[in-house]
């Protein structure tokens, strides 16, 4: 396994991503972007903690035209911003139903208000609106003079693209996930209840390096599995069962995102096929994956594999997407998406197949985009099943 990469960034990076953003907001005429959601306000800042699993405060970052941003935060989060490279850190004692940073906020973005100036947010597909919708409406009631402008599509453009430093957390978190994959055969047996099976794999991600295993669904049952996002039942593994886990393990805040299939002890000619259909349409998406083609000329790409071979696409709406800071981000391997590829794209390349009686079978890889096409992330799934505890 490839060098362990260093945690968290050099200052550089962070002023390299705010210099973009600021350079998106002057053409577009932003006077300054205000975040609130974890992957935003990480990723102009690095604050990386677990304590944004409570719904309980809220915390925004104002990305000014020039300069480092503000953070208004809780005060329980002080100490954690201080160590970024942020300087400019306004807290309250939290939470605070009755002004939960909302004066605080109002304060920075008065000025603006006075100007007429626009404000960015986040307001596109993917994104929400982390503060209460009362607060929200309070903040804009007490600044009549904003203008509210959509900043989706620089948010994301930015962090569709990454650094050399991001692919390398990827790279590794994929090389973890990858050995964890490759163990499965030595950590499961016939007979082992499903949940067992996710228990084993999740010790096992962390033995090989993974910081977390936040992601964990899969499916199992005689001659295939039905659906790919279920937890796992005490349902024992029995012989002509197929079975399939998808992981998306982190480490140091980033993600990998793919999946394995397996037979128990044999496995019906059915689910071969559809195992092999699914590695051939995954070869097409890598061989279409390069810097120019858009995202539905990859999925035309791996759907006519799956069309040629008689299978039927699995209605999941997309056959794969972006990965970094969250398990799925954009863009979409869709039909729908016209999205340019671009160099340092980090994408999964998932294609799926319905193939008689609700079976349904998932094959998944990480890829970044190179100059000369797609690098992958991920070991490369064999091409045939694997079937534990037997050649069947």
């Amino acid at each position: 396994m490839a060098e362990t990469p260093p945690r968290g960034f050099p200052e550089a990076e962070f002023q390299a991503r705010t210099a973009r953003a600021q350079a998106g907001m002057a053409e577009r005429g932003i006077a300054g972007l205000l975040l609130m959601t974890e992957p935003e306000v990480r990723y102009f800042t690095g604050f990386l903690t677990p304590f944004w699993q409570s719904p309980t405060r809220p915390w925004f970052l104002f990305v000014p035209a020039s300069g480092k941003p503000i953070a208004v935060i809780p005060e329980i989060g002080a100490v954690l911003m201080r160590k970024t490279w942020v300087e400019d850190i306004r807290t309250w004692s939290a939470p605070n139903p009755a002004d939960d940073g909302i004066g605080l906020l109002t304060e920075i973005l008065a000025p603006l208000s006075a100007e007429g100036a626009r404000l960015g947010m986040m307001m596109g597909h993917e994104t929400s609106l982390r503060m209460p919708l009362g607060d929200y409406e309070r903040l804009r009631a007490g600044l009549p003079g904003l203008e509210i402008m959509d900043a989706t599509g620089l948010v994301q453009g930015l962090r569709m693209v990454k650094s050399e430093a991001e692919i390398a957390k990827i790279r590794y978190i994929c090389e973890v996930a990858s050995q964890s994959f490759s163990r499965v055969p030595e950590l499961v047996v016939e007979g082992q209840p499903f949940e067992d099976v996710f228990r084993a794999f999740r010790c096992e991600a962390l033995r090989q390096g993974a910081d977390e295993v936040p992601y964990l669904v899969g499916g199992a049952d005689r001659g295939g599995y039905h659906d790919v996002i279920s937890p796992p039942s005490r349902r024992p593994l029995q012989a002509g069962d197929i079975f399939m886990l998808d992981t998306g393990m982190t480490w140091d805040g980033y993600f990998c995102d793919f999946d394995r299939s397996y037979g128990v002890r044999q496995a019906d000619d059915a689910s071969r096929r559809a195992y092999e259909t699914l590695w051939h349409a995954t070869e097409a998406g890598i061989a279409a994956a390069r810097p120019g083609a858009t995202c539905r000329d990859v999925f035309t790409a791996m759907q006519t594999v799956l069309t040629d071979a008689g299978g039927q696409g699995g209605d999941v709406g997309r056959l794969g997407h972006g990965v970094g800071m969250q398990l799925t981000e954009v863009p979409s391997i869709a039909a729908f998406d016209d999205t340019v590829l671009k160099e340092n794209m980090v994408l999964t390349l998932e294609p799926s197949i319905d193939y008689g009686d609700g079976r349904l079978m998932v094959q998944e890889e990480n890829i970044v985009i190179r100059a000369k096409g797609a690098e992958l992330l991920t070991v490369r799934a064999p091409e045939q099943l694997p079937v534990i505890g037997g050649a069947g």
